[in-house]
């Protein structure tokens, strides 16, 4: 009889064992003495940071949810924009915006009026302000009081009844205010809402405006990822000898690994404690700070409940396999330590495929159409590939680039041979900084390339005016008073200003048919020269101006403006009744000509003698200013003069170009995030170059003691930071020009600036300046005597 097998043996698992030895490493961080806790204090700090901007990179989505709704809150709602709602109740109010700027900044205001006792309010209004009184926003309440509000002052000399809470602001520093009117109604200018919220649907994005989001995140966070990656190796050195005690008592390969990999949990564990600290402590503090006119409330930097997890699940994580990964180069042995234990050099063919697969992607996408249509996760993919791949060719550029440094001064020796013997050590230092310069060459290229789609030009010609501003409500003596008075205002080298009404033919018409209606522009002969050709001119003078180009628009003119005929001017129900006028016969016929302000003139063109404006109804004042640029505050004179005109003025500032909001937002994120991402990177090579200075704490002593110079150090120094910062750049260069261009085919834009690298260069080089200063004291520190005594 046979006897039936037994079990099977158990497989004995490896995965308790690691766990240990996991344990272990934990176990030694923590107890590894001063030491030991000075390199998981590094790591921590590292880590920190680097977790710190990625919660405030998760908290983006919450604080533009947040600025929207507080937008959508105070505007007017889309019941209130229907010609059949705008009925006089006792909710109702009449609006109209008074915005202005000051030193550059915007200012928004509100005038407004209530219809009856109970009318809606905007969000962060207790109440409609009283007549000539006004509430105003925090930060412009703070202008308003500063010494140099002065200005500002004299154009908003209201009483002021309170602030506008938090709810009625985008931001901690916008400059709003509200302000109450006794006088305001349809008839100038004031429009009646009947409440707030729930207006006109943002419209998406777009798909060109998409890609440039979707790429700023990348470039944005990948250096971060890469920040943290390094973090977790600072001290690597002195922990590796360390760790060959280990394989005295018995510890294997595999085993030390492990426990290496222990310690770097122990120190990202640490850092995102420290991150969470860093994060809670700055945030209460966010809402005083500006960082390109930016601001947020603190409330609203909110990260998500799944980013927060996956940030903290992802760091250790990430600490552990980087430390796996690198001990794999490393040979620790009982008796010592061999690292990058190598037969032959870094190899570069397979460094090169990552990012030619990143254009790869590019290309098996395909070419946008024309309206750039573009896919998000090819675009991503790609950057993804190329930028990574760059952290690869890294390691072989610079160690191809050190070991061919020889001879040169001792400073240039002492670098060239520290970097010899840890070129991989010297890229990692600097291979956050390449993908942050690869990254934002290749966005300032696709900036550039899409340029043309967000920036249109508008016709205004800013050298013949500056400024343009209109109203309804001075009329007669008063619009030529307001002329005078702008044209006595210091640094105001011309004002063109007129007075215009619109014309009617005189007659009865059907529904169908369409009254030939033209403009009557009044000014002096001086201003009328400006809008015409009108050549010869005396005062009592008059003129119909016809389009350069338009024949069917010089037909309409002379349909309207017959010579020796009557016009009607209607009073839009501020006079009695239509006034008309007869347009002399001897009228001249001149062409017309673009105003400053873009806008071809065309219609009657009347001197002061020739029509009084006093006798006109409806008449709005049309004021172009031109300045000498170069008079202090002329700008704000302008302004101020504008405002005691008509507080209801409208100023507008004459540009050749307009830019679209969202593209110049995206832009403005691109520096407010490439910025703090720059200072990132600062601080990480700053927190590796005193690491790498501690790590020899022993042999700076020795040199000083045997003569060397201070000066002589600080130099080498210096050449240690700037020669791989050097390789790094020209790596990011072409990696980023290669991006660039990958990225504007794929969106069907031409590239249209190949030169835009170099202010990031500039900008590298200005980071290895502030890193050798800053590191300079710790440098003189650990030269002293006292580094020589051991234990």
């Amino acid at each position: 009889m046979t006897t039936p097998p037994g079990p099977l043996p158990r497989t004995r698992t490896r995965t308790p064992a690691r766990l240990r030895d996991l344990g272990l490493g934990v176990r030694f961080a923590a107890a590894g003495g001063r030491e030991g806790w000075a390199r998981t204090l590094l790591t921590a700090v590292g880590v920190g940071i680097g977790v710190l901007l990625l919660l405030v990179a998760s908290a983006v989505p919450h604080l533009l949810d947040a600025r929207e709704n507080r937008s959508e809150a105070r505007s007017e709602s889309r019941a209130s924009m229907a010609p059949d709602t705008n009925k006089r109740t006792d909710r109702t109010v009449l609006v109209t915006t008074i915005d202005t700027e000051y030193h550059h900044r915007a200012v928004q205001g509100v005038l407004m009026r209530a219809d009856g006792a109970h009318p809606v309010l905007p969000a962060g209004l207790p109440r409609i302000p009283a007549a000539g009184r006004m509430y105003v926003s925090p930060a412009l309440a703070e202008m308003l009081d500063a010494p140099d509000g002065r200005l500002l002052r004299e154009r908003l000399p209201y009483a002021v009844d309170g602030t506008i809470s938090d709810a009625g602001l985008v931001s901690p520093g916008e400059l709003r205010f509200y302000l109450g009117s006794s006088t305001l109604d349809r008839a100038n200018g004031g429009h009646r809402l009947n409440g707030y919220g729930g207006g006109l649907p943002v419209p998406p994005l777009s798909p060109l405006l998409l890609v440039l989001g979707v790429m700023v995140g990348v470039v944005l966070l990948m250096p971060v990822a890469i920040f943290i990656a390094t973090a977790v190796r600072f001290g690597g050195d002195r922990r590796d000898r360390r760790l060959a005690a280990l394989r005295l008592v018995g510890a294997d390969t595999r085993s030390v690994r492990w426990i290496a990999a222990g310690e770097a949990l122990f120190g990202a564990a640490l850092g995102l404690a420290c991150g969470a600290v860093l994060f809670l402590s700055v945030r209460p503090f966010v809402g005083s700070l500006s960082v390109w006119e930016q601001s947020v409330f603190p409330a609203d930097l909110a990260p998500s409940v799944p980013m927060v997890a996956l940030i903290a699940a992802a760091v250790p994580a990430c600490a552990v396999l980087v430390t796996l990964v690198a001990m794999r180069s490393v040979v620790v042995e009982p008796l010592g330590v061999v690292r990058n234990a190598r037969t032959r050099e870094r190899r570069l063919w397979w460094r090169l495929l990552v990012p030619l697969a990143g254009l790869g992607v590019f290309a098996a996408k395909g070419r946008a159409p024309e309206d750039g249509t573009a896919e998000a996760a090819p675009i991503v993919i790609g950057a993804v590939l190329v930028l990574g791949g760059l952290t690869l060719l890294l390691p072989w550029a610079v160690e191809a680039c050190v070991n061919r440094l020889r001879g040169g001064p001792v400073p240039w020796q002492l670098a060239g041979r520290r970097l010899q013997l840890s070129a991989g050590t010297a890229a990692r230092t600097v291979s956050g900084i390449t993908v942050a310069v690869a990254g934002a060459v290749a966005l300032q290229m696709l900036f550039a390339s899409m340029n043309t789609d967000f920036n249109r030009m508008t016709g205004q010609d800013p050298t013949r005016a500056q400024f343009y501003m209109a109203s309804q409500n001075v009329t007669g003596e008063g619009a030529t008073g307001a002329i005078e008075s702008l044209r006595d205002v210091r640094g105001v080298e011309k004002v063109i200003g007129t007075v215009q009404v619109y014309a009617t033919k005189p007659g009865t018409y059907s529904e169908d048919e369409v009254q030939p209606t033209t403009s009557i522009t009044i000014g002096d002969c001086a201003t009328l020269e400006e809008l015409a050709r009108i050549g010869d001119c005396a005062d009592g003078d008059t003129f119909v101006a016809h389009p350069a180009h338009d024949q069917e628009m010089s037909d309409w003119v002379d349909e309207s403006a017959r010579k020796g005929e009557e016009v009607e001017i209607d009073d839009y129900g501020t006079a009695d009744g239509p006034v008309r006028w007869t347009l002399p016969a001897a009228a001249r016929t001149v062409t017309g000509r673009f105003d400053p302000h873009g806008e071809e003139t065309t219609g009657i063109l009347a001197t002061l003698g020739a029509i009084d404006p006093a006798t006109l109804p409806g008449a709005t004042i049309v004021l172009q200013v031109k300045i000498d640029e170069s008079v202090p505050d002329v700008s704000e004179l302008v302004r101020n003069t504008a405002a005691v005109i008509d507080p209801s003025m409208r100023v507008v500032a004459l540009n050749s170009t307009e830019r679209d909001g969202r593209y110049a937002s995206i832009q403005t994120a691109l520096k407010v995030g490439g910025t703090a991402t720059l200072l990132l990177m600062a601080a990480s090579m700053l927190v590796q170059q005193l690491e790498q200075l501690r790590e020899r704490k022993r042999l700076l002593s020795v040199l000083v003691a045997f003569g060397t110079r201070r000066s002589t150090l600080g130099w080498s120094v210096f050449w240690q930071t700037a020669i791989p910062v050097a390789v790094g750049l020209v790596v990011a260069v072409v990696g980023g020009l290669a991006l660039g261009w990958g990225l504007s085919w794929m969106t069907a834009k031409p590239v249209s600036d190949w030169s835009l690298f170099l202010p990031m260069a500039g900008a590298g080089a200005g980071v290895v300046l502030l890193v050798t200063l800053l590191s300079l004291p710790v440098l003189w520190r650990l030269m002293r005597p006292d580094g020589l005594r051991t234990e």
